[in-house]
Parts: C-alpha cells; sequence; structure tokens
C-alpha cells in the first residue's frame, strides 16, 4: 500500500478530533466556568531509510540522512485554565473566584470534587449546593428565614438572623489549587476530579496561599472566545481537506501504477 495514503488517514483522524473539541469549545461558550479544551498533536514514528552518519563505499561519511515520517497522532487534550471574564448577576448565592483556585464539593461517594462554576443554590436544608444538587464541603447551612446573605472576599459567610441586626457568621468557604490544574479529569456538571497528573489539592482561604479572591453576585463565564474557535474551525476544516485530496491523489497514482504494471 501506499505510505501516502496511511499518512494521510491519520492526518484525516487528527482533523476529525480536532473539529470535535472546537464544537464542543463552542457549544460552552455560554457554560459558567467553563474552560476550553486544546488539543496536543505530535508526529509518529521515522522510517530511516539512510541514517545521518553512515558511511558510504568510499568510506567517507553521509552529511544528512533520508527519513520519512508516518503520520500524526493525538498525543492528549489539555484544559486551558484561563479565568474567564466575570459577569454581574446581582444573585447574593452567585460568586466568581478572582484568581486561581476551585469550590470543593462533596460527592454522592464521599469524593471532593472541583468547581470554577460559582452559580450556588441552597437546598431544602439551607446548604449551598451545586446547580447539580451537590453540597459544598465544609458543611455550610443558611437558617431558615436568613436574610442580606454576604460572601466576603476571604470566603467569610455570614446573614441576618430573625431580628438581629448585626450579621451572624454561617462558616467559610475554602478553595483548593493544584500543582498541576491541566491534570484534572473532567467529570461534566462543571466538574474535575483529582489524580495522579494534578497533584494533592492545596486547600486555604481566598487571598491565601496564592489562591484567589471570591466576588459575590458575580459569575465566571466560559473562557471559550468565539472568534478564535471560528478560526480554529476553519484551518482544521482546510486541513482536513487537503488530507482528503491526499488520500484521493495517492489512490489515483495507485491505480494508474496498477494499469502501467498489467
Amino acid at each position: 500500500m501506499n505510505p501516502a495514503l496511511l499518512i494521510a488517514r491519520t492526518a484525516v483522524h487528527a482533523q476529525d478530533a480536532q473539529l470535535q473539541s472546537i464544537a464542543n469549545n463552542l457549544a460552552n461558550v455560554n457554560t459558567t466556568g467553563f474552560k476550553r479544551d486544546r488539543l496536543a498533536f505530535e508526529d509518529t514514528f521515522y522510517r530511516a531509510v539512510r541514517p545521518a552518519g553512515a558511511r558510504t563505499q568510499g568510506d567517507a561519511t553521509l552529511p544528512g540522512g533520508m527519513y520519512f515520517g508516518t503520520g500524526v497522532r493525538l498525543a492528549g487534550t489539555q484544559k486551558q485554565f484561563v479565568n474567564g471574564a466575570e459577569q454581574e448577576t446581582q444573585n447574593e448565592l452567585d460568586v466568581a473566584i478572582t484568581g486561581r483556585g476551585f469550590l470543593q464539593v462533596e460527592m454522592p461517594d464521599g469524593e471532593t470534587a472541583y468547581t470554577r462554576a460559582g452559580n450556588l443554590r441552597l437546598d431544602a436544608d439551607g446548604r449551598l449546593v451545586t446547580q447539580a444538587g451537590h453540597p459544598l464541603v465544609g458543611d455550610i447551612v443558611v437558617p431558615p428565614g436568613a436574610r442580606d446573605l454576604r460572601i466576603s472576599p476571604d470566603g467569610d459567610i455570614s446573614a441576618l438572623e430573625d431580628s438581629d441586626t448585626m450579621p451572624t457568621s454561617l462558616g467559610r468557604l475554602q478553595l483548593a489549587d493544584f500543582v498541576n490544574p491541566s491534570g484534572l479529569r473532567p467529570m461534566g456538571s462543571n466538574l474535575f476530579a483529582e489524580t495522579a497528573a494534578s497533584g494533592p489539592p492545596i486547600e486555604g482561604n481566598p487571598g491565601e496561599e496564592n489562591l484567589g479572591l471570591l466576588r459575590q453576585k458575580a459569575l465566571e463565564g466560559s473562557n471559550v472566545v468565539a472568534v478564535e474557535e471560528m478560526v480554529n474551525m476553519i484551518q482544521a476544516q482546510r486541513a482536513y481537506e487537503m488530507s482528503t485530496k491526499v488520500l484521493s491523489a495517492a489512490d489515483n497514482m495507485m491505480q494508474s501504477l496498477a494499469q502501467v504494471a498489467r
């Protein structure tokens, strides 16, 4: 088989993966706290027809070699943890993280997940929960009838109870960060899970240990830039079309060669 066919096929698969990633990014352009994906590609192994530095029959050293590549492959996907633009909401349960860090979420199996999406709600027990109903770590409970809920930049949560004129502290939101956030495993529902690649969580109060501050009545938007994704889509589409043309050209060459050999 013509090696060009195999090489072009790897290129088609690579650009198909690129288009899938772009489609997912664009689909989440309005998702709170979403982080865009970036794909990393690498070339595959090379066939050494004539290695560099080889000796000729006249005992001379060849200054260069002859190597043929065999295509491209997807090396991995990587989340880009650049902060998205903050949007004011006037909802006292909304909170944006200005800087590094993740809110910690308690999952049904007892494990801790992490999120940048601060569009919080109260459940029937007064606990702060995510949109999916998972409570935040810390078991913070807002009592019935509490009003004027406040979340300070350093994570302290307070509210007025009954006829009180002075706010009562209800607890503190802590953040967690990672040495390698790109190593986190996306779980869906704006959640991430710790992995060996991310390293263990580094917990602390907002504003400490290089952690960001909290901003109440605001949300962090998606960091997807639609215009950039559209440009990437056009480039991927053109690369896909060129790869299919290579497939067609290589196939035609093989057919011509077969006719000549008859």
